[in-house]
This record gives C-alpha cells, sequence and structure tokens, in this order.
C-alpha cells in the first residue's frame, strides 16, 4: 500500500564523489517494505524543481522506522536534498514499484557504483530468512565501495576495483567469483546498466536464473507519464510499476 507522508530527517553524511546518505524517521509505523523497492521524494525547492525524485531504498529499520538512503548529487534535484539537515520533515511516497524475490536458497548479488544501494536491505533480508548470499560488489576505486562496511557481517563478501586498491583488480565481470555460476540458483544485479547486461548474459550462459533492477528515468512513479517504459516480451511495460526489478527472460533485447 503507497502512502504520501513526511519524514523526519535524522542524519546526512556527506560522503566522496557527491555521494550521500540519508536517513529518515517516520512518526507512524512503516509500510511493508520490500528489497529493490523505491520511494519518490518531494524535492524542498518546489519552485525550481517540481517533480519528486525517485530513490531506491537502501536499508529499512521497520523498528524505528527509520530508512536508508543512498543518493548521488547528479543535477537540481538531489542537490536540493543534499541540503536538508538533521530535524528537517521531507515528503515522500513510498512504497513504490515491485521488488526482488527473496525465495533462493543460494543467490549471488552483484552491485555496482550506486547500485549497490538496494542489495543492501535485500542482503539482509535474506540472511533474516536463514540465508547467507554471496555478494560481489564493484567500484572503480575504493572510496566508491563506502557502502561496503554495510555487507560487513556477511562471510560471503567479494569485491572489485578497476584500480585494484580493494579487492580483485578489474570489472565486475572479471572477478573470480563468476567464473562458476553452477553453484547459485539466482543471480540479482543492480547498477550501470552495460555492467548488468553483462551479468546478465553469463548467467544465461549457464541457466542460471537473473533478476535485473533497471534505472529509466521514472518521473511520476505510478505509471501514469509513461517516461520509464521498457520494451518486454509482452509489449511496452512501465519500469516504476511492473519493475524496477525484472526476470531478465521479460526483457526483450537485454541479453545480447
Amino acid at each position: 500500500m503507497k502512502r504520501v507522508c513526511d519524514f523526519e530527517v535524522v542524519k546526512i553524511n556527506h560522503l566522496q564523489d557527491n555521494d550521500f546518505e540519508l536517513y529518515v524517521r517516520s512518526e507512524n509505523p512503516l509500510e511493508a517494505i520490500f528489497p529493490g523497492q523505491f520511494v519518490n521524494i518531494l524535492v524542498p525547492d518546489t519552485q525550481h524543481t517540481l517533480l519528486r525524485r525517485p530513490i531506491s531504498i537502501c536499508d529499512v529499520d521497520k523498528d524505528n522506522q527509520q530508512i536508508k538512503f543512498y543518493i548521488r548529487k547528479v543535477g537540481n534535484g538531489t542537490d536540493k536534498i543534499a541540503t536538508v539537515k538533521p530535524t528537517d520533515k521531507i515528503n515522500i511516497v513510498y512504497p513504490l514499484g515491485k521488488g526482488f524475490s527473496v525465495n533462493a536458497r543460494k543467490p549471488l548479488l552483484v552491485g555496482g557504483g550506486c547500485g549497490i544501494a538496494p542489495l543492501v536491505f535485500l542482503a539482509k533480508t535474506y540472511a533474516q530468512k536463514g540465508v547467507q548470499p554471496t555478494i560481489l560488489l564493484a567500484g572503480k576505486t575504493a572510496s566508491a565501495l563506502s557502502l561496503r562496511d554495510d555487507f560487513k557481517c556477511f562471510d560471503n563478501l567479494f569485491l572489485a576495483t578497476d584500480d585494484g586498491s580493494l579487492g580483485e583488480k578489474g570489472l565486475v565481470t572479471t572477478h573470480s567469483v563468476l567464473k562458476d555460476l553452477s553453484a547459485f540458483d539466482i543471480i540479482q544485479t543492480c547498477g550501470p546498466d552495460v555492467m548488468m547486461r553483462a551479468v546478465a548474459k553469463m548467467a544465461a550462459d549457464s541457466t542460471v536464473v537473473c533478476q535485473v533492477s533497471l534505472e529509466n528515468t521514472m518521473a511520476c512513479g505510478v505509471g501514469a507519464c509513461l517516461c520509464c517504459v521498457t520494451k518486454t516480451i509482452q509489449g511496452h511495460r512501465c519500469v516504476c510499476t511492473d519493475g524496477p526489478v525484472f526476470d531478465v527472460q521479460e526483457l526483450a533485447n537485454f541479453i545480447i
């Protein structure tokens, strides 16, 4: 069930590369949230930025009624969101979209860049079900993997950086974990489009189920504006309502 309500800013941490972590708290119990879903945040300065900004949910603390976001400043909207301070109120529509399935017994989670964010809640949800996922995170440099601390409780955590400053050197698709995918019953990935396509191809070659989280432009979040449509085997579908998570077999021409 979607809700529109004000959240109080608890904390904001400004990081490297124009990234920041935003923690918000609701006065009321949170609606049910599933890994891979997102929210639409009303930009504080609506005079110049009318449309809400879609932001993936990084983590959820249901007991304390808090949600964590990992956001990159990429324009006026996210620049304005980055100016909020503790105790400020921020209006949010949540939860939106369809998330990842959490029924696998041997999942491999693959994240790149800001796409690592939704995997935090996904990994923790698996752990709550008694499943220990294998996690592979990749970034250009060690500083791009600041979210790795959110995964420190997981034994099967692997890292890759383009420059070799942390973990194995090279692209995520060259990491040794991906050399034999027969150990996994699903691969769930979020990150740059080219990375997800490459991971999806490897999964298909190994006949492993693969889910990807698309990052199409989602202006309204409710399927009304049709800005985020993607081509599927069943025709064009809205990423904001039918996704953002899709099984790659549903997507037309995703695997090349």
